[in-house]
């Protein structure tokens, strides 16, 4: 899900263009941004406390920033990566429209500014995971992992997968084991609906020298383990449910769009084609599984706040 800006020149006869808003915008990677938000919100309101209006708000800000901030500095580091991909060569930094001094300085900047913002507004502790997300995505991820070992999408997974975990702690001041199942959601889903996304653009990380798991493995050692991370995710999708943490609401919900989920991807599993014109079914998988992961969590929300949710339901 990623959002660029419309093409713009990167100098004109008067001399360079100077970035503007859109160039701003576009470094915080506002099509990721929506779903890191959304699980944040959903990790909040399902939590068995209530924040204000004004704080809950002004932790979901935090939220947003931080990942601004996170995704600023990974194309801070990325530009030359970028610039060498056709899916991110019309980013900021790559196409000339920004200086890396200006991009470092704004991620710093947002990063800082939103764990101060989570911690005056709510808790430490909801503060200190939004900091450790924040480093895990830049450090471990962008700097030690993307380009060494295909398993960097596995690992750097973990830092997509911390927003609910945030949501929840802001709201309550603890983690206990919903939010910790959230994040193990969020973190077994992402190799999946990342690699089916991977294959179309196979050729592009090679061409990079990013040994992305398509790259270095093949496309069908790929699918592969595309499965053996779809069967443990569907079982912790739905362990909230027999475990007492959530009611019938989100457990039907997540029992049907598990079972959707994983008949996809044995459909991928089965497709021998290594040409995206014929990768229908990694196409399917890929757009199903972001529709999954936000109805799965507006389940979980509507679930908390339903009489007959919080009636068959155990609060964590």
């Amino acid at each position: 899900m990623t959002t660029q800006t419309a093409s713009r020149p990167a100098s004109s006869a008067t001399g360079p263009v100077i970035a503007d808003w859109r160039d701003f915008y576009a470094l915080t990677k506002p099509g990721v941004m929506k779903l890191v938000v959304f699980t944040g919100l959903a990790g909040m309101l399902a939590a068995p406390v209530q924040l204000h209006p004004v704080l809950a708000f002004t932790a979901i800000l935090a939220i947003a920033l931080g990942h601004g901030g996170a995704a600023t500095l990974n194309q801070w580091y990325e530009a030359d990566l970028d610039a060498q991909m056709k899916r991110t060569e019309s980013r900021p930094l790559p196409a000339g429209r920004m200086d890396r001094d200006t991009a470092l300085h704004f991620g710093v900047g947002l990063s800082a500014f939103s764990v101060l913002l989570m911690g005056l507004a709510t808790n430490w502790l909801a503060a200190a995971t939004l900091a450790v997300t924040i480093l895990f995505y830049v450090c471990v991820y962008t700097i030690w992992l993307k380009r060494r070992t295909p398993q960097n999408i596995v690992i750097g997974g973990a830092a997509g997968a911390f927003p609910p975990m945030i949501g929840w702690a802001a709201a309550t001041g603890d983690i206990t084991l919903m939010p910790i199942l959230l994040f193990a959601l969020i973190f077994l889903w992402t190799p999946p609906h990342f690699w089916a996304l991977s294959l179309y653009v196979n050729a592009d990380y090679a061409r990079a020298g990013v040994p992305m798991m398509t790259v270095v493995a093949g496309p069908r050692s790929t699918r592969r383990q595309m499965l053996y991370y779809t069967l443990p995710m569907i079982a912790v999708a739905i362990a909230p449910w027999p475990l007492g943490l959530a009611g019938p609401i989100y457990g039907v919900t997540a029992v049907l769009l598990s079972t959707v989920f994983l008949a996809l991807t044995i459909a991928v599993v089965r497709n021998p084609s290594i040409k995206p014109a014929r990768m229908l079914p990694e196409k399917r998988l890929f757009l199903f599984s972001i529709l999954y992961l936000f109805t799965l969590f507006g389940a979980l929300v509507i679930d908390a706040w339903v009489p007959v949710g919080r009636a068959m339901g155990v609060s964590a």
